[in-house]
């Protein structure tokens, strides 16, 4: 800061006669001027300091006398004289007074002001120091990062306290100059008042007591040029409160780690959720976002499924109210005082899939195994399933013991059972979530085989009984249009087929008939064509029943050809037996015992029972029942 100094002329302060006790006596409370009057009537002038100051910016105001004033310019002694009859006589006296007077008060006031200008400015010193102390403290963390900032805040309040000071310098200059000028003009007065020339008087008198009126008139500006406080421009210290708010505060947690689902962690309708976080991590609660995972969601973010949230204060979260087997996409984020962590990558966790649904009419039961088939029911993949069986006791009720075949890959299973039991089995399907719940059960015996017929082989003209196991030929012929027909529909022969035999060994089942039926009964390959009779091919054999006028006539048929047979005695009730290990299919008479014939081959696939009408009537499937001693010599 540049040093300012203000150097105050000399300022004469006349005394007056003693008849002008008054005018002194006021002048003896004007400060730093004194009046001393003497006996002699004559009034010894002190010598009146106008103060010099300084200005440093490290530095108080202070205050220094200055030189001894020179003696008056006009080398005259206040004393009385004759003159006061030129005042007298002039008429002038009363009005050099009152001037006096004013010109005094005006004095007095300036030197007042002055004195308050001394106080203005320790005051600017102050607050500047105040300011710069605060900011100081403020800054003094960060005072690095804050120094050009501090630097060009500081010297933003420099300038201002320059300006400020320069301000109030140039009304302190502007105040010496009024001083100067009243007392140039008081020692004028003086001087004309103590002259002995009338003549110079009366010259002189007129024009001084003119330009007394015009000072007089001017009226002197004793407001503050400038602002005792200091400016405080805005600033954007958010980054700077950011960097000290960080000082000794919790970070914020980073990203959790979701971990992936584990085995058995879900139900139908909940999940298990668990994730893991840094150990120096500080976290109030964490929040789980999960959301299900619909394949067919179009593209628009307006249809997307609806997001959830739950709040824990724990590293794991089970999640209720879900659908079964479906996918959800979830994440987590942690919390604390500081702020919230980014979220978590997403995770695909499963719920636990529906029961499956066993498909009774498609199950197949021998005296060795039983092949069990079901639907999923479920929208999206299983991985496998799980099939539970417990034996029956003979009373009913189950045993204690449930065996399970696990990591069934598809939606049916064979199993190896012992001969003549009984059992209850049911099926779960199982993905990463876990096992569903059971499924409904089914009752398997293995006193003999068991199928049902397969509707949707069956030719339209067939009707099959609620139960599965009698077929019906009406009399009314259906019109080709009404036929609904399919690659897996019997088209010319009207047949139908039994479930599929996959189970290498012996089977038997027997087919109830009356004398006016014609008939086909017999195995066929699952291959066979639809649009062919049953024995036509090489991939069917069956013992065929033609009313002729005179006799009832029986073939058995495979590829076409036939031996000659007669059988005299026409059978109500036919047993078929199938053996796969020695290659024969048999065909009995029930009622007699009789065995009527048996075709020898080696069958290179699986077989299906077969069954055809070849003119209205009915026929009825036993089966589960077992074989008798002379069907298998």
């Amino acid at each position: 800061m540049d040093l300012y100094e203000i150097r105050g002329g000399r300022l004469d302060v006349i005394a007056e006669e003693a008849d002008h006790q008054e005018l002194s006596r006021e002048s003896t409370t004007m400060e730093p001027y004194s009046v001393v009057s003497d006996r002699e009537g004559r009034a010894a002038r002190d010598v009146s300091t106008f103060q010099r100051f300084s200005v440093n910016t490290n530095e108080s105001l202070r205050f220094e006398p200055c030189e001894e004033s020179p003696p008056s310019p006009t080398g005259a002694e206040d004393g009385h004289d004759d003159d006061d009859d030129v005042f007298k006589e002039g008429g002038t006296e009363s009005e050099i007074i009152t001037t006096r007077n004013r010109l005094q008060g005006k004095v007095a006031e300036m030197e007042n002001f002055a004195g308050h200008l001394e106080e203005i400015f320790l005051t600017v010193e102050e607050n500047f120091g105040r300011r710069e102390q605060h900011l100081e403290q403020h800054y003094n963390d960060v005072l690095q990062t804050l120094s050009q900032r501090y630097d060009e805040r500081a010297a933003g309040l420099a300038e201002e306290k320059k300006n400020k000071l320069e301000a109030l310098y140039n009304q302190l200059l502007a105040c010496g100059r009024a001083l100067d000028a009243s007392k140039e003009l008081i020692e004028m007065a003086q001087e004309i008042y103590r002259s002995r020339d009338k003549r110079l008087f009366l010259k002189a008198v007129m024009p001084t007591i003119k330009r007394i009126e015009e000072f007089a008139k001017d009226e002197i500006d004793l407001t503050l040029s400038t602002r005792l406080e200091f400016d405080t421009p805005l600033a954007d210290l958010s980054d700077v409160k950011t960097m000290m708010d960080s000082i000794n505060v919790v970070p914020a947690p980073s990203a959790p780690v979701i971990n992936p689902q584990t085995p058995n962690s879900a139900t139908q309708t909940s999940l298990r959720v668990c994730w893991s976080l840094f150990s120096d991590d500080t976290v109030e609660y964490y929040e789980l976002y999960y959301r299900p995972v619909l394949e067919d969601t179009p593209a628009d973010s307006t249809c997307a499924p609806h997001v959830s949230k739950v709040k824990v204060k724990e590293t794991h979260c089970t999640v209720t109210d879900l659908l079964p087997n479906a996918q959800y996409e979830l994440w987590v984020t942690a919390t604390n005082t500081t702020g919230i962590s980014p979220a978590s990558e997403k995770a695909l966790y499963m719920t636990v899939p529906s029961p499956p649904v066993i498909k009774q009419r498609e199950c197949t039961s021998c005296s060795e195994a039983a092949l069990i088939r079901w639907e999923s029911g479920n929208t999206n993949p299983v991985d496998s399933y799980t099939v539970e069986l417990s034996e029956m006791s003979t009373d009913g009720t189950e045993s204690g013991v449930t065996e399970s075949i696990v990591a069934v890959p598809t939606c049916q299973c064979l199993i190896q059972l012992q001969t003549g039991r009984r059992y209850v089995i049911s099926v779960r399907a199982v993905n990463i979530g876990g096992p569903s719940d059971k499924s409904e059960v089914i009752t398997v015996s293995t006193t003999g085989t068991f199928f049902y017929l397969l509707e949707d082989t069956a030719h339209p003209c067939l009707s099959i009984s609620e139960d599965g196991f009698t077929i019906f030929y009406g009399d009314e012929e259906l019109p080709i249009s009404a036929m609904a027909l399919d690659d897996n529909t019997f088209t010319r022969c009207v047949a139908v087929l039994g479930n599929l035999i996959p189970v290498r060994g012996r089977h038997y089942w027997e087919v109830e008939v009356d004398d006016g039926t014609e008939f086909r009964i017999g195995v066929a390959y699952e291959d066979t064509e639809r649009n062919s009779y049953l024995g036509a091919t090489n991939t069917s054999w069956c013992m065929r029943h033609i009313l002729t006028p005179s006799r009832h006539k029986y073939e058995f048929l495979h590829n076409g050809w036939s031996p000659d047979l007669r059988i005299t005695v026409n059978p109500v009730r036919i047993g078929v037996a199938l053996d796969y290990e020695r290659g024969t299919l048999s065909f009995f008479n029930v009622d007699l015992e009789q065995h009527l014939h048996t075709f020898h081959c080696h069958f290179q696939n699986y077989v299906h029972p077969c069954f055809g009408l070849d003119n209205p009537g009915a026929l009825t499937v036993h089966n589960g029942i077992e074989a008798p001693e002379y069907t298998f010599i």
